[in-house]
């Protein structure tokens, strides 16, 4: 018998099944997966009478809230497209991306209250600003939304499950935006994936630490529906309150990028706090040391702490470091496996290919590039065929990361073969912090590069040639580029110039010998 695959199963589930239990935790406020489930079905119907057809997209500016989470459920239950917006961004990247997609609808927390006039200037396409508290800036209350739909549980069989139910974008390598499309088939098939991989679910409470709007949520939100696993809502990664969290609620689980996990370790009284109950601790976003695998288990006794990796075009999660096997705990060893890249999750195939797509030698030597088929794929790029062309090759998606792999399968990123500068877990284009360095009318040529730092694992660097007869200060610079640019791709460093920057035969600027001399004496990693 035929059934679409679509995550709104997953809440079906959760309210058939775990009716009664806590489901869902934000601030003061609790819900049962009933209850949660019942503002979802509100949500869903309330979303025709305001003007959202199949089809249409919902964006979301807002932090981790159960509110947000209630787009992961109610908006896919209308047809309509959950767009999650990244809160980092600034006006002209949010104008961009929300014009891009034709969003018809913004629910908006009121930390973004003051961004709502410049956006009704300039996305004409917002029919509805919903505030999700009492934003003086809304067309209504987003209580005022879900009052007004009557719940009733959507018909499975008449959901398309190849249609879109999320659109996530990510500025890639290209310096434009790009919309990852991910049907309702992908997010079912991710969502399974991620639910082979949770622990002891039974007992299982989740701390949502990573930002709901991020690739997915690394698919919790429906893994923990589908099992009952009650979520703990983090608005903002705060270490020591997050510790607190965790000995509150006795969370078991938890997603991690790196520079939290080392806020976390570097609380001053962290020891102090009871973290028995943690069993699993997910690493990714960028590369984990075995050190810091090993100090974050030895924070947390009873925790198996695990990279994994993924891009938001897989849903996101391709790889995890979980043992194949069972290894002492004190075996050194185990550390070092568990913040490699990894072996691919249920419903993904992973290859490491030439430039002739053949399987490089699996000696831990040979590097190729990782390309992945499977069902956490994207269905595209949202309105963009000629990017989803480039990226695939038959059913072959390019990651783009460059690494070996081994004879058990065992794969380890070693460098990146696009320009991207990952730091702290976000993805930064270099080609869009040149866009806007050269829109300066005293600049001349530039580059954007990484550098090594120590809380970020990596920061954004601009070496700055100017035009004859023209001054500038870094100073300068850096105020012209904030009203461009979200505050974390801003150059931490500029470096002006006088000479021509070097540049290969083409024409093209040799990025790598300028990253040269900030990287001497430092490893750079990847997320793995």
């Amino acid at each position: 018998m035929f059934v679409p695959l679509t995550p709104v199963r997953f809440l079906h589930r959760a309210m058939d099944v775990f009716g009664d239990k806590v489901g869902v935790i934000c601030g003061d406020k609790q819900f049962t997966f009933a209850e949660f489930g019942e503002r979802c079905e509100r949500l869903a119907a309330a979303l025709p009478a305001h003007g959202i057809a199949a089809g249409d997209r919902v964006a979301y500016l807002s932090l981790n809230t159960h509110k947000l989470l209630e787009g992961y459920f109610g908006p896919p239950q209308a047809g309509a497209v959950l767009m999650p917006l990244n809160v980092r961004l600034s006006p002209p990247e949010l104008i961009e991306i929300l014009n891009h997609s034709g969003a018809k609808m913004l629910i908006f927390e009121s930390d973004f209250a003051p961004l709502i006039p410049k956006l009704r200037e300039s996305c004409p396409e917002i029919a509805r600003y919903v505030g999700a508290d009492d934003a003086p800036a809304a067309d209504l209350t987003y209580d005022e939304l879900i009052a007004s739909g009557t719940p009733r549980r959507a018909d499975i069989f008449s959901i398309d499950e190849n249609s879109i139910a999320e659109l996530f974008y990510t500025s890639g390598s290209t310096g434009s935006p790009k919309g990852v499309a991910l049907s309702h088939r992908t997010l079912y098939l991710h969502g399974m994936s991620i639910a082979m991989l949770m622990r002891a679910p039974e007992i299982a409470v989740d701390l949502a630490t990573i930002p709901m709007f991020h690739a997915n949520g690394w698919g919790h939100a429906h893994a923990c529906a589908m099992l009952g696993v009650p979520q703990v809502m983090v608005r903002r990664f705060d270490p020591r309150q997050v510790l607190a969290m965790i000995e509150r609620y006795h969370a078991t689980s938890m997603a991690v990028v790196p520079t939290m996990a080392n806020a976390l370790l570097n609380v001053p009284d962290a020891s102090s706090f009871a973290l028995d109950s943690v069993l699993d601790i997910q690493v990714g976003g960028a590369a984990a040391s075995p050190e810091l695998i090993e100090r974050m288990e030895k924070l947390f006794p009873n925790a198996q702490c695990t990279a994994g990796y993924g891009l938001t075009e897989t849903s996101p999660v391709l790889c995890y470091a979980r043992p194949k096997k069972p290894v002492p705990r004190n075996d050194p060893h185990r550390w070092r496996r568990q913040s490699m890249t990894g072996w691919p999750v249920p419903g993904v195939e992973l290859r490491v290919v030439d430039v002739a797509m053949q399987d490089v030698p699996r000696d831990g030597k040979t590097i190729g590039e990782i390309i992945a088929t499977g069902d956490h794929i994207m269905d595209g790029y949202f309105r963009d065929p000629a990017g989803t062309k480039a990226a695939m090759t038959g059913p072959w998606l390019h990651t783009g990361d460059m690494a070996v792999w081994d004879e058990e399968g065992w794969v380890t990123i070693v460098d990146r073969s696009k320009e991207i500068i990952i730091s702290g877990g976000e993805n930064i284009s270099s080609l869009e912090i040149e866009k806007a360095i050269y829109a300066h009318p005293a600049v001349f040529e530039c580059a954007a590069v990484s550098a090594p730092d120590e809380k970020w694992g990596e920061v954004p660097v601009a070496v700055v040639v100017l035009k004859e007869g023209h001054r500038l200060s870094e100073q300068e610079l850096m105020d012209f580029l904030g009203a461009r640019l979200g505050r974390y791709k801003l150059p931490r460093r500029v470096e002006f110039r006088t000479e021509p920057l070097p540049k290969t035969g083409t024409g093209k600027v040799r990025k790598m010998v300028l990253r040269e001399k900030y990287w001497q004496g430092h490893a750079r990693r990847v997320h793995g």
